[in-house]
This record gives C-alpha cells, structure tokens and sequence, in this order.
C-alpha cells in the first residue's frame, strides 16, 4: 500500500513536470522567431520547432499571439531578474542603475538571441511592468531621493535610458567589430551626465569594475 501511495503522489508531480518542460519549449521556440523577426507563421511552425505535437498547444496557450507576448515578458523578466542578482551588493542607487546599463550592453555580445527579442519589442522594453525598466525607474527614483540625480520628470528620464539601450544594442548588432563595453561605459557616462551628476563623479561609477561575467551563464534558466 506505502508504494502505491508514494506512486500515485508523485504521478502528478512527473505530469507537473511534463507540462512544465512543454510550455517552456514553447516559449523557447518563440523568442527564437521573435529574435529572427517571424511572428507571422503557422502554429505548426512553431510546434515543429518546440518538437510537441501542435495539440499541446492549446494546453498552454490559446492563441500564437498569447505565446509570444509571454515569450516577450518572460524575456524581458530574466533579463531583469539578471540584473537583480548581479548588482544584489550595490548599496548605491546610482551606481546600481550605472552598472545594470554597462551590463546589458556587454550582454548584448553575450546573449544575442535574447538581445534581438528585446530590440524587436522597444515598446515592451520601455513600458513594460516587468523587466528592465521598472527597475531602471526605480534606480532612478531612489537616485534622485538620495540627491545623486537631478531628474525633475522621471519618466523621461526613463525614456532616455531605455532609447539608449535599444540604441546601443542595435549598433553592436549592426558593427560586431565595436568594442561593446567601452561602447556601454561611454553611453552609461552620457546618461550620467545628463542627470546632472558631476563629469568626475560619473566617470568614476562608469569604471568601477562589474561582476564577473564567467558566472553570467550560470544564471540563464
């Protein structure tokens, strides 16, 4: 009887599992397209490229157009939630929002696929709830109340930083030679900059060493 119990318990966790593992391949096989700029294609594409059968689908989802807003939000999040891990010590809110900005331009280089699903989408990159820029609001937010920024509209200041990202991003893609983290560094300064820090002071948090990227795809899940 205990392994009859045992077994039937730990059936809906395998069944758990199994969906988990489906959706997933869906998800994945969309940021793929989007990365690639297709969102108009078949279901069967994408089910043929996830390797499910194309009923699976509708387990999950109930429309194309659901998979790849989630598939553009689920983006977005791991890119954020990256950016929460590795800045987890930075007591400063300034140099919190000064390293996420030079992080995400080297992860541009790092994380191309990921990097295109997120220049394809500006608009959810810039207004989003999830992801990088209620953080960089944030950042700034809390930057402005410890006197570091001199920001009077925060969110332009968000707009600014966000036009600077998919900027940035789309001229690493389109120059590979481009050194990415001097190019980030620079962009970062400028930002800075304009949020009325001092030329000394920005150029300090702008050369500050970042976390150890070898441990940057550790984090990918």
């Amino acid at each position: 009887m205990a392994d009859k119990s045992v077994a039937e318990k730990s059936a809906p966790r395998r069944i758990d599992r199994r969906r988990a593992r489906t959706r997933q391949a869906l998800v994945c096989a969309a940021q793929r397209m989007l990365a690639e700029g297709r969102t108009d294609v078949p279901i069967l594409e994408i089910t043929e490229l996830a390797d499910i059968g194309v009923g699976s689908f509708y387990n999950h989802f109930d429309s194309k157009e659901e998979l790849f807003r989630v598939a553009v939000e689920e983006a977005l999040e791991w890119w954020g939630s990256l950016m929460d891990r590795l800045t987890a010590d930075v007591d400063d809110p300034a140099v919190s929002y000064a390293q996420s900005f030079r992080m995400t331009g080297r992860l541009h280089r790092r994380h191309q696929e990921l990097s295109k699903v997120l220049l394809n989408h500006g608009l959810e990159l810039a207004h989003s709830n999830r992801g990088l820029a209620p953080r960089a609001l944030n950042d700034i937010r809390a930057a402005v109340d410890a006197g570091r920024f001199e920001v009077e509209d925060l969110d332009l200041a968000l707009a600014m930083t966000a036009g600077a990202a998919l900027a940035l991003g789309a001229l690493l893609h389109a120059q590979p030679d481009r050194d990415d983290g001097k190019s980030a560094d620079r962009v970062a300064l400028g930002l800075l900059l304009q949020f009325g820090m001092p030329a000394e002071e920005a150029e300090r948090i702008c050369s500050l060493g970042l976390p150890d990227f070898d441990l940057v795809d550790t984090m990918v899940g």
